[in-house]
């Protein structure tokens, strides 16, 4: 085993200062966040259907000139969702339309007797672009989304992928003396877990209500900077106390599904998100291969390898925070700025882009990108009891492979490989986990199904837990790697259950916060995932892994199965009382009800 020797040198105040920077920006952001709420306007805090209505000018010259517009031109199929099934194995059998045909989708604001009642606020920020009368080709609309994917996905996908750098590089710090340099256990190593997790859980329901309040173009880079910062200055840790302190400050998942939602119909979200997480795989291979390089630098101005390590990938996710400022517009009408004059989109594209959003998904515009939560929308979300089975499911389903996952660099440390091997022996999982999520993929369009599809994480997980401890207290190496190779390249199934809460949330303002609560439960599962593998256990952690096992069955035997059952029975409820009214009955409930998002009758849950 490699062991390195650490030059001696005093720690410089950098911790301290982040500490003093971050925190107070944090609470003063939170306060302006719950001040702006609390003193809403009244016409801020109506329901959704108080808050539609448009001039009665305004509304009568749309309807004049919808009057003479003609509506058979429109598409009156359902939106298919792309399908990689279709695109891969079927591309004979689709269709194409003619591109200079008309695409725009029938939705409610082709109804006179509908419209109103969807109608986008009047501070939606893109109401001036939004036009029920506007047509557009697919032609027009296949330029305009490939426009999108360069302009908007790939800067966010970066973002995103720069993130977990800073999130991760522990694991490729623990292939070298990180442990030993700090004077620190697997047991203190568990507690930086559950203290990062801790923070995260705390941080992210103020987070997401700033995001929302000052808009996640704003927030996402500026928590970019910051915890870049606290990331770099890992490089002067110098014990115990300074390890937790940084732990506590690192990690968040920004607000960034709410954000592409403001570009994207609810058809072409779903595969650019499971392409959106298959880049945290390839982030973790990238960074394998950059700790192999900096590892070697030990002795590198006296410092060890992992020092550089947290230096070089903290200026990296630096750089990145600094350009997203200049890549992430707030909205699809808001790209012209001092330093873009003319904008990424022409008014012709804007005019698209928000009216096929809207007529995709007319929630969109019940709130504008710069509106905070009252507090009774807030209270509102939480009580969501329809939206409890997720939250548990996301408190549970990642619990079997974490703490393989968290351990695999000091696991193949204990078994035998030396700190440069371990690195590069950390990529086929990450590599095999790419391939797993694309086929997790291709199963969820196939069969069109969310509960079971997501269990099949926990179902691939569980044989490989029952081998790994069913292994012989010294196993061959080779063996013990091809084990855990296997456990940690299942398919990951959280973009499903993400997008499956988003769903089931509803309205746009219950998305954020119900989206802040299911990663909360995420993080929660953190915490109890890092008292699984304890220094007592070391180093097989026969007794960790036959929890693992038992939570496995609970997961697959219970859980999922019986929110599947709840959702049907919900549907069921709704569907009986909606069913039985009349058409009347309906328009009446749809012009006076103060129900929004999932609480609607005609809003059905999926599973």
């Amino acid at each position: 085993m490699m062991r390195v020797e650490i030059v001696g040198g005093s720690a410089v105040p950098v911790l301290s200062t982040f500490i003093a920077i971050l925190l107070p920006l944090y609470s003063f952001l939170f306060l302006i966040e719950m001040t702006n709420s609390v003193g809403a306007t009244p016409e801020q805090q109506t329901p959704m259907t108080d808050g539609l209505r448009r001039s009665v000018s305004s509304l009568s010259s749309v309807e004049k000139r919808r009057s003479s517009l003609p509506t058979d031109d429109l598409v009156d199929e359902v939106e298919e969702q792309f399908s990689w099934t279709r695109a891969i194995f079927r591309r004979k059998q689709i269709v194409h339309p003619d591109p200079d045909a008309t695409a725009t989708k029938r939705s409610v604001f082709d109804d006179p007797g509908l419209a109103l009642h969807y109608w986008p606020k009047r501070d939606y920020e893109n109401l001036h672009r939004f036009d029920p009368t506007a047509r557009w080709t697919y032609r027009e609309e296949k330029a305009l989304v490939r426009k999108l994917d360069w302009k908007i996905m790939v800067t966010a996908a970066i973002g995103f992928a720069a993130l977990n750098l800073d999130r991760s590089n522990i694991n490729q710090a623990n292939s070298g003396s990180f442990l030993q340099d700090l004077g620190l256990t697997t047991d203190d190593f568990n507690l930086g877990n559950t203290v990062f997790k801790l923070a995260f859980l705390c941080a992210e329901l103020p987070s997401q209500l700033v995001s929302k309040r000052i808009g996640p173009d704003r927030w996402i880079p500026t928590q970019m900077c910051l915890w870049s910062f606290v990331s770099l200055s890992q490089f002067w840790l110098t014990g115990r106390a300074s390890f937790l302190v940084c732990r506590a400050l690192l990690g968040y998942i920004p607000d960034l599904i709410l954000y592409l939602s403001y570009f994207y119909t609810k058809t072409e979200l779903p595969v650019r998100l499971a392409l959106f997480w298959m880049t945290m795989n390839l982030c973790a291979i990238i960074a394998s291969f950059i700790a192999y390089g900096t590892l070697h630098m030990d002795g590198v101005a006296g410092a060890a390898g992992w020092r550089w390590l947290f230096m070089i990938e903290g200026i990296l996710t630096l750089l990145i925070g600094i350009l997203s400022f200049f890549r992430m517009p707030a909205s699809p009408t808001q790209t012209k700025t001092w330093f873009r004059p003319n904008g990424w989109f022409t008014e012709r594209e804007e005019i698209i882009m928000v009216n096929r959003v809207l007529r995709d998904d007319p929630t969109k515009g019940d709130m504008h990108n710069r509106e905070g939560l009252t507090l009774r929308r807030l209270w509102t979300a939480m009580c969501d009891y329809d939206l409890w089975p997720i939250y548990i499911l996301g408190l549970m389903f990642g619990i079997p492979n974490t703490p393989p996952s968290t351990y695999l660099t000091l696991l193949l440390r204990d078994i035998g490989f030396n700190t440069f091997n371990t690195n590069l022996l950390t990529i086929p999982s990450q590599a095999f986990g790419i391939i797993t999520m694309f086929v997790i993929t291709l199963v969820s369009e196939f069969v069109n199904e969310r509960s079971i599809v997501s269990m099949m994480e926990d179902l691939w997980t569980l044989p490989f837990l029952v081998a790994l401890y069913a292994l012989p207290s010294s196993p061959n190496p080779w063996v013990f790697f091809a084990v855990v190779t296997g456990l940690l390249s299942y398919p990951y199934t959280h973009p499903i259950q993400v997008g499956w809460c988003s769903r089931n949330a509803g309205a746009v303002a219950s998305r954020t916060v119900n989206a802040s609560l299911y990663n909360m439960f995420v993080q929660a599962s953190g915490i109890i995932s890092a008292q699984i593998y304890v220094a007592s256990d070391a180093p097989r952690y026969r007794h960790g892994n036959e929890i693992l096992i038992i939570i496995c069955c609970i997961n697959v035997c219970f859980l999922y199965p019986g929110t599947k059952a709840y959702y049907i029975w919900r549907n069921r409820q709704r569907a009986k009382i909606w069913d039985a009214m009349t058409t009347e009955e309906r328009a009446h409930y749809l012009s006076t009800t103060k129900d929004i998002g999932n609480r609607r009758l005609d809003f059905r849950f999926a599973h």
